[in-house]
């Protein structure tokens, strides 16, 4: 019981995590908080953790994968008008985009009932994207899905670099993956926001007026990553992975909850419906076939 109920909290936790980057992008233009949010990790990963002894392509793919494209096009997507909890469901077609890139690039193997789940997510999700373009909202939606597909990369790239490498610790493999993403982003974000918007920006953040941006930047840094990531890779390494995944489907339910309590968003029935619908096929996707001598998360330890 106790460790099923760290996997909510870990799912209470990113989903939350959405309602912290409505917040920051109120503080800092988009592309300069995706890169400061992994410099902040950054510097203390490359001082204090070990290098992972992982092939040096998986560790920079897996960090411009999951922590470059997936947060650029976020973090832009949000930025140009995607809704908080909306956001938090859309960016869950990373699991789909897994199965399909490993598939394809990596002939891994993909059964009936899963490729049944990814059609079930596509279609929930097209619903979604023909609601948001009839109200001229489509670009978000789209944004929002390339960041997933981002995430999708980075997934591959860490399943390779796990296998390819020596006595690997996850939780290091995802800190030193921050190394990657601060300098494209930032160089990115000089060209296209400004070079000094950013950190006038940051020197905001510290005073009254700019706590709020602040506190949004270690929830960012510190506790969805550190914190959550934490948790997740011992329960990962505790329990079969598809008995652990599963609980990350509650991350869309809890920021959509967190986006209507918080922020007054509203999503339409046609939304909330293709939601469910989403959900529902990603948990079809990905939910292994039970197998004996499989623990459960409910098990005292």
């Amino acid at each position: 019981m106790r460790d099923r109920c760290l996997a909510v909290v870990v799912a209470v936790l990113w989903g939350a995590n959405f309602i912290a980057i409505h917040v920051g992008l109120e503080y800092f233009p988009p592309v300069f908080l995706a890169g400061l949010r992994m410099l902040v990790l950054a510097v203390p990963a490359v001082l204090f953790v070990p290098r992972p002894r992982v092939p040096l392509r998986w560790l920079v793919g897996y960090g411009l994968g999951f922590g470059t494209l997936q947060f650029l096009f976020l973090f832009l997507g949000m930025y140009a008008g995607m809704p908080t909890g909306l956001a938090s469901l859309v960016l869950q077609a990373s699991g789909p985009f897994t199965l399909v890139l490993g598939a394809l690039l990596l002939r891994e193997k993909v059964t009936g009932r899963q490729w049944a789940g990814i059609g079930v997510a596509v279609a929930g999700l097209a619903t979604i994207a023909l609601a948001r373009a009839q109200s001229a909202a489509l670009l978000p939606v789209v944004l929002t899905l390339l960041g997933a597909l981002g995430w999708a990369v980075g997934n591959l790239c860490n399943r390779l670099a796990q296998r390819d490498g020596a006595d690997v610790d996850p939780l290091h493999l995802t800190l030193w993956m921050t190394v990657v993403p601060p300098v494209p982003l930032l160089v990115a974000s000089a060209v296209v926001e400004g070079p000094a918007t950013g950190w006038v920006a940051t020197a905001a953040v510290f005073t009254r007026d700019g706590l709020p941006g602040l506190g949004a930047l270690v929830y960012l840094s510190v506790v969805a990553t550190v914190l959550a990531a934490g948790i997740w890779t011992v329960l990962m390494r505790r329990y079969p992975a598809g008995l652990v995944a599963p609980h990350s489907l509650l991350v869309p339910v809890v920021g959509m909850a967190c986006a209507m309590a918080l922020l007054g968003e509203r999503p339409a029935v046609v939304e909330l419906v293709a939601g469910a619908v989403v959900v529902g096929g990603v948990l079809v996707a990905s939910a292994p076939a039970r197998g004996r001598g499989e623990r459960s998360l409910a098990t005292v330890r």
